[in-house]
C-alpha cells in the first residue's frame, strides 16, 4: 500500500467534546426492529449538531450528537456500525454501534489532513476508507483505517485528482470509484476554491487492495468547471454520476452522466425545464435497483429528478424546498430536506420542527 503510515494519535484531536446517545433503549429497539432505517446528519435549530436513525416511516427514533457539522454516512453491515464523516474541512468521523452495543468512538484526521465527508467499508467489515485532503500539496487521498483494532489509520493511497468528494465500493469488493471534484481547497482558507480557472474533475477507479489506478476519467476541456461529486451504482451497474457548475450561473451545461469500468462516461442531456431547475448543482444521487431509477437532487433549485437507468429518460421530476438527501424506498425514494421534511415515496411527508437534514440520508 502506498505511503504506509501506523499514527496512534489521539484520536480526540481536533473533535470537541465526547458525543453521546440522547435517546432511550426503547428508541434503539425500535430502529432494530424497523423493515428499514436510514441515517442522516442533521442540525438543530438551537444549532447543535447530530446524527439521526430514521424508521420506514420516517420517524426520529435514535440520535446522537456530534461536535460538529456531519456530511454522509457509511455502514458496515457485519459490525453493525456506521460512520458519520464531518463536512469538508472537518476533522472527525464519529463511529456509532446501531445497536449500542458498543460505545462510540472517534477518529481524528492526522496532521496535514483533513475528511471531505464521504467513507466506504471493506466487504467484511476490516477496513474503512476515507475521501481526504492532502492540503498542503493539494491532492486526493484515500485514508485506511483499521476497524478492527479502533480505527487506527494505517495508510493511505493517492486519489489521482484534487478534491476528492464521494467513494464507492463497487459490488465486485475490490474497487473503488472515487469522484475528484477537481477543486482546490485549503483549510487556512475555510472552503474557498482557489482554482476555479484550472480545475481538472475526474472519476477514478482503484484497486481498494493496494491504491492502484485501474482507469481515469475526464471531462472535456470545456467542461473542466463541471465538478464531479456524487455517485451510485444502477441495477445494470453503470456508475451514474451527478456535477456542480463552477462557470457562468446563465450557462445550461449536463449535470448528470455515467461510466461503466473499460468505458468511456458519457454525459446525459436533460430536458430543458429539468435541467434549468436544478440550477447548475446536483447534490445527491440514489439508484434504486429494485425500481431500475435514479434519483438527482438539487437543494439550490428545489428540484427531484428521476430516470431510468437504462434509457436515461426522465420519469419524474417535481419541486422540493430544499431537498438534497435521497435514499431508495420500495419502489421509490425517500427524500430529506434543510427545511427539515422528510418525504416518503407513498406521498406521506413528516415535518421535524426542531431539526433539518444535511445533505445525505442512507438506507442501513
Amino acid at each position: 500500500m502506498a505511503r504506509l503510515l501506523i499514527d496512534r494519535r489521539d484520536f480526540m484531536r481536533g473533535a470537541g467534546a465526547a458525543f453521546m446517545t440522547t435517546l432511550a433503549p426503547r428508541a434503539l429497539n425500535a430502529a432494530a426492529s424497523a423493515d428499514a432505517v436510514y441515517a442522516t446528519a442533521f442540525q438543530l435549530h438551537s444549532g447543535e449538531y447530530g446524527v439521526a436513525i430514521l424508521s420506514e416511516r420516517g420517524e426520529i427514533v435514535h440520535r446522537s450528537a456530534l461536535p460538529d457539522r456531519g456530511h454522509d454516512v457509511c455502514f458496515d453491515p457485519v459490525s453493525r456500525r456506521y460512520v458519520v464523516f464531518a463536512r469538508q474541512p472537518g476533522t472527525f468521523a464519529a463511529v456509532i454501534d446501531i445497536d449500542d452495543r458498543r460505545p462510540p468512538v472517534t477518529i481524528a484526521s492526522v496532521a496535514g489532513r483533513h475528511f471531505y465527508g464521504h467513507g466506504a467499508f471493506s466487504p467484511d467489515g476490516a477496513l474503512l476508507y476515507a475521501t481526504e485532503n492532502d492540503f498542503d500539496n493539494a491532492a486526493g487521498m484515500i485514508g485506511v483505517y483499521d476497524a478492527r483494532d479502533g480505527f487506527s489509520r494505517i495508510g493511505e493511497f493517492a486519489t489521482h485528482g484534487v478534491g476528492p468528494h464521494e467513494m464507492l465500493l463497487l459490488d465486485d469488493g475490490l474497487t473503488l470509484a472515487v469522484a475528484n471534484g477537481g477543486i482546490e481547497t485549503h483549510p487556512d482558507f475555510g472552503r474557498a476554491k482557489l482554482n476555479i480557472a484550472t480545475m481538472k474533475p475526474s472519476l477514478v477507479l482503484l484497486d481498494r487492495r493496494d491504491g492502484r489506478l485501474l482507469s481515469k476519467h475526464e471531462l472535456p476541456q470545456e467542461l473542466h468547471q463541471l465538478s464531479i461529486r456524487h455517485m451510485d451504482v444502477a441495477s445494470d451497474g453503470a456508475l451514474w454520476f451527478g456535477c456542480q457548475f463552477e462557470g457562468g450561473a446563465t450557462e445550461r451545461p449536463p449535470l448528470i452522466g455515467k461510466a461503466r469500468p473499460g468505458e468511456a462516461m458519457s454525459l446525459v442531456e436533460l430536458p430543458g425545464e429539468v435541467l434549468a431547475g436544478m440550477r447548475n448543482y446536483v447534490g445527491s444521487v440514489a439508484a434504486n435497483r429494485s425500481a431500475g431509477t435514479v434519483a438527482f437532487t438539487s437543494p439550490q433549485g428545489n428540484r427531484v429528478a428521476i430516470l431510468d437507468d437504462r434509457s436515461a429518460n426522465v420519469v419524474a421530476s417535481r419541486d422540493l424546498t430544499e431537498v438534497c438527501g435521497a435514499a431508495p424506498d420500495a419502489g421509490g425514494y425517500l427524500l430529506t430536506t434543510g427545511a427539515g421534511t422528510i418525504d416518503m415515496p407513498d406521498g406521506a411527508s413528516r415535518a421535524e420542527k426542531e431539526v433539518v437534514f444535511d445533505n445525505h440520508v442512507l438506507r442501513i
